[in-house]
């Protein structure tokens, strides 16, 4: 079943809850997203500027009933960028925010969003199964795009409903992107069981987001590590909010100690955390931690989500089974996506993956097979002959209360330090030289005013060099 080609079904139910509260059924829902895309041919390529509104749900689904393909983008992407796109791709129409992009007329308008027509009239050869594309970040920085195939959305939508069951008087509340994908997911899956999605732009440190979710009656959302490091600064723990049934976290590892407190957090609170494993390119998720288990195997990503499998690769290529050793992590699902586009020209190239995923990720798996993420294949240096784990590294640096990133190259690691002062510097150097047992030499620190990071709170390692050095 897929969440959006019968969602009359739940007919008068609640669907969609916009900022300012107001509500719309999902036979309203169902309505717009029809006539959103009535002016719009079957594979037509559509530039979605999507916002956390009703507006941008309408019209998402719409261009996958009609079998048009929406590319989900992140309104504040800047002027160059848009014109990457627009330029790679050549779509056929865009819906957007009025006044996102210069036009003198519409073809459609739904309340203050518009669909426009472009130049582009001919449609492009593509895969008949491909239904939508987005960016592998959540903020669109390239022009490398995930494809995503019907099949990937609605076996996805309906897993992720299973494991954390989801109950049709669900409310989850936005907190991230609905171009990024765990953001999507959340709506495509709560959609799915005829829950409501509350709406909104407001972020975490906007007082009125917290307004909402208790006025609304949120009872589930989602975050990224940054958020659940927002969510420790602004005491949430001592936040009152009955509503709330469960939390889910995934968009990067959450350290242990954070996993830790927010388990006892939860556990004091009756609320449900589970943390979850997941890539664009599985379209959303690929494992999950039991709530049950969040103290106990506190750190883990758990075990592979219904109809998923999970092995480990080692150097050799060989597959391991003891439990334990660090290997390269191999998913394999229907929710595997079919592969990447850079521009227009790729969109007929059908599936390259054939349902197997190499993450680029390295893992370890318990006896009780639970695995374990301690790093990105890429994300180890050799300093000095010895490999060092940068995402370790950060985690031990972090936890002396040093607010940092590392990357660097073989032989000279970085240590990206946020408001740090020579003290600060020389004591952080000392101490990472101390625990690697490797000379001072190996590293270096550099003092920056922020840790950049893309709208779905992940790190850019790309861009620390460029700004910093």
């Amino acid at each position: 079943m897929d969440f959006y080609n019968d969602i009359e079904r739940y007919g008068s139910r609640i669907a969609v809850i916009t900022d300012s509260g107001k509500s719309y059924s999902y036979k309203e829902l169902a309505e717009a997203a029809d006539a959103s895309a009535v002016a719009v041919p079957p594979r037509s390529l559509v530039f979605l500027v999507c916002e956390n509104c009703f507006e941008s749900i309408a019209a998402y689904i719409g261009f996958l009933r009609k079998r048009a393909v929406p590319v989900l983008v992140n309104p504040k992407i800047d002027d160059e960028m848009k014109s990457v796109l627009l330029e790679k791709y050549r779509p056929q129409y865009i819906f957007c925010p009025s006044g996102w992009i210069k036009c003198d007329d519409s073809v459609f308008r739904l309340n203050d969003h518009v669909l426009i027509a472009t130049e582009n009239a001919e449609l492009h050869p593509m895969d008949a199964e491909l239904a939508v594309m987005i960016t592998t970040s959540g903020s669109t920085g390239s022009p490398k795009l995930v494809m995503q195939s019907y099949k990937n959305i609605s076996s996805n939508a309906g897993s992720i409903a299973e494991y954390l069951e989801i109950r049709s008087d669900d409310r989850a509340i936005t907190t991230m992107p609905m171009s990024y994908t765990y953001g999507l997911s959340i709506i495509q899956s709560h959609l799915l069981m005829g829950a409501a999605v509350i709406a909104t732009e407001k972020t975490l440190m906007d007082k009125g987001f917290w307004s909402l979710m208790k006025e609304q009656g949120a009872t589930t959302f989602g975050g990224v590590p940054y958020i659940y490091e927002m969510l420790k600064r602004l005491r949430f723990g001592r936040m009152d909010i009955p509503s709330l049934r469960y939390i889910t976290q995934a968009g990067g590892k959450l350290s242990r100690e954070l996993a830790l407190e927010f388990s006892e957090i939860c556990r004091d609170k009756g609320i449900k955390l589970i943390v979850m494993y997941g890539q664009t390119e599985a379209t959303a998720r690929m494992a999950y931690l039991p709530w049950e288990y969040a103290f106990s195997k506190a750190g883990s990503m758990g075990i592979p989500i219904p109809g998923g499998r999970m092995r480990l690769i080692g150097d050799d290529g060989a597959e391991i089974t003891q439990p334990d050793i660090v290997g390269e992590l191999i998913y394999e699902g229907e929710n595997v996506t079919l592969g990447y586009a850079l521009s227009w020209s790729d969109l007929a190239n059908g599936d390259s993956r054939n349902g197997i995923l190499y993450t680029g990720d390295m893992a370890k798996r318990d006896a009780d097979g639970f695995y374990t993420i301690v790093g990105r294949k890429k994300r180890f240096l050799k300093l000095f002959g010895n490999r060092v784990n940068l995402d370790e590294a950060e985690a031990m640096l972090n936890k002396e209360g040093y607010k940092c990133v590392c990357a660097g190259r073989d032989d000279l690691m970085k240590i990206y330090i946020e408001q740090c002062d020579a003290a600060a510097s020389k004591n952080a150097t000392e101490y990472i030289s101390g625990r690697l047992g490797l000379h001072h030499s190996a590293f270096k620190t550099i003092a920056i005013d922020t840790i950049p990071r893309s709208e779905s709170g992940k790190v850019m390692y790309s861009k620390l060099e460029e700004l910093y050095g």
